[in-house]
């Protein structure tokens, strides 16, 4: 039976966007933490700790995030563990965001001029307390606008969910479409849905852009 689009297929819509709204919050937290780990192993002093960051970002940043969907949802099953949609989604976009905050951080820690390392260090500091003291704050400054950027990036890269049958706005959109065979108003409702969470994340990074620009 096809059913006319009305309220109830946009508030089911609605609905899912909390999905896609969860996992973007999810993969910024969870690949942030990840992601900084990485950033600050790609700096240190011991090289076989740069090494391997730089091994682990290379590889993440060259599979594509559907692949690596792909690879971990069916990889699950290898290790007993079944194929959960959320945990795979998880695991997928926990490594991809990673590796480009690790990437991102990394070149923001090392834009902090050697001044500062210097002068930090004539002052007695360990690299510990010139990471803490002097260059991360200085580094968060200049990671911001980049950042806020990327999780433009984040939030549409979580419609690839659906294809493992994660439930979220694009997963939404395709059920909606099969009962009212309205593609182009499902799909155009959907995609201002993306347009209203991401407009003003890129609006936010482009004034934050101006911002310490102008403060440098």
């Amino acid at each position: 039976m096809i059913r006319d689009f009305g309220s109830v297929e946009f508030l089911y819509l609605l609905a899912a966007m909390r999905w896609t709204l969860g996992l973007s919050v999810l993969a910024f937290v969870c690949g942030g933490i990840v992601g900084l780990v990485l950033a600050l192993a790609r700096v240190a002093p011991v090289a076989p700790l740069r090494w391997l960051a730089a091994g682990y970002i290379q590889l993440f940043q060259a599979t594509p995030l559907l692949m690596l969907l792909f690879l971990v949802f069916f990889g699950l099953a290898l290790f007993d563990l079944g194929q959960s949609a959320f945990l795979s989604v998880t695991i997928a976009l926990t490594c991809y965001a990673s590796a480009y905050f690790g990437e991102i951080w990394r070149g923001s820690i090392q834009s902090v001029p050697q001044t500062q390392w210097q002068g930090s260090a004539a002052l007695g500091f360990s690299y510990l307390e010139q990471m803490r003291h002097v260059v991360l704050p200085q580094s968060v400054r200049i990671a911001t606008p980049p950042t806020v950027g990327f999780m433009v990036q984040l939030v549409k890269n979580t419609s690839l969910a659906s294809i493992i049958g994660m439930h979220e706005l694009a997963h939404a959109a395709q059920y909606v479409n099969n009962v009212t065979l309205r593609p182009i108003l499902v799909y155009g409702v959907v995609g201002a849905m993306y347009f209203a969470v991401c407009w003003p994340l890129y609006m936010l990074s482009r004034r934050l852009e101006k911002k310490f620009n102008a403060n440098r």
